[in-house]
């Protein structure tokens, strides 16, 4: 019986090194193929041109290299482009690539499916299958990253973790990825320009603020009264809104970032003024901001996009209490480019 071969990014750059010398090669030869796994993005061994031909054989005995694959690409008439992408078993994420006059941000999935159940999401229909691994999360931004030099001729500028899945409940995986995507060996990217989006799980927004990470982190809250918010996202009712706003007090009070809040306005759901004032009270716990997003209905079911006159009451009520607002509008609606349902924003 063969035996499945490990993933070769799943070792640390030590753990590399002493593979080459336990097999009696020199330590630097991992620091040379670490490099070409992260910062140079190797799909193959045989990628691997200044390593040679007897390690790569070597490594290919060894390992395997479990890249994931764009299966098919869509660009939107609005520049937005989605990537469904394959990963080693089969099994399909999403991507998004949401273009800007300034910048390019990116929309990456966490899991496969996802563990949550809110009502609205498309995702949340999909059982969660699996949890990907951190180079899969990686391989998606690197994707990204060369659509935006392909079609906008610069570099991503951002990374928004708001695609399929929870974050939080990958939550190694995603920070390891996060290390990566940061490294100087990886895409040295700021972790100012990271965005990690959470239905709200207090006891692991206060782990992030414990680990003392320097991405940002938002929310998403859709209603800021307990009974309204578990009927759109079930799962919370075993965390009520008092748990959820004592884990962002102590995340503000240890990291003094700003908390973004996801805001979708449904009809005849939290189109009403008991909403607007149960949010405006809630903003005022945690120096944030409010993103107010476009919906993308998902059927003619319960959840559908309020009326402008909603949300423009929504937009006055914040602003007289001095709560920075924005508008989300969605993006890339003729190829259905609904990461999750909140792809259509930027970090």
């Amino acid at each position: 019986m063969e035996i499945e071969k490990k993933d070769i990014r799943a070792l640390s750059k030590e753990q590399l090194r002493d593979f080459f010398v336990a097999n009696d090669d020199k330590a630097f030869r991992g620091n040379q193929v670490y490099e070409w796994l992260w910062s140079k993005g190797a799909h193959s061994f045989e990628d691997m041109t200044n390593v040679s031909k007897g390690t790569r054989t070597m490594l290919e005995t060894h390992f395997v290299i479990n890249h994931i694959k764009v299966d098919t690409m869509q660009r939107s008439e609005d520049g937005t482009v989605k990537n469904a992408v394959r990963l080693h078993d089969g099994l399909v994420v999403e991507s998004v690539l949401i273009p800007t006059n300034t910048r390019t941000t990116a929309c990456v999935s966490s899991q496969v499916g996802c563990s949550l159940d809110c009502n609205f999401c498309a995702t949340a229909r999909l059982k969660r299958m699996r949890n990907l691994e951190p180079a899969e999360i990686y391989d998606q931004v690197i994707a990204i990253d060369k659509e935006s030099r392909l079609y906008y001729n610069h570099p991503l500028s951002n990374i928004v973790f708001m695609g399929m899945g929870e974050p939080l409940m990958n939550y190694n995986n995603v920070l390891k990825a996060i290390e990566m995507i940061t490294s100087p060996e990886g895409l040295g990217m700021s972790p100012k320009r990271i965005m990690v989006s959470t239905s709200g799980v207090p006891k692991m927004i206060k782990k992030l603020a414990d680990d003392d990470v320097k991405f940002k982190l938002a929310v998403s809250l859709h209603s800021a009264i307990d009974e309204i918010r578990s009927r759109i996202m079930p799962f919370s009712a075993n965390f009520p809104l008092a748990d959820l706003r004592e884990s962002l007090e102590y995340w503000y009070r240890k990291t003094k970032s700003k908390i973004s809040y996801e805001y979708v306005v449904w009809k005849d759901i939290n189109d009403n003024k008991a909403s607007i004032d149960a949010l405006v009270k809630f903003c005022k716990y945690v120096p944030c901001k409010v993103n107010l997003i476009e919906y993308n209905p998902i059927d003619d079911g319960e959840f559908q996009q309020a009326s402008e006159e909603s949300i423009n009451a929504y937009i006055k009520a914040l602003e007289a209490s001095g709560i920075v607002v924005k508008v989300r509008r969605s993006r890339g609606k003729d190829i259905d480019a609904a990461c999750g349902q909140l792809a259509n924003k930027e970090a």
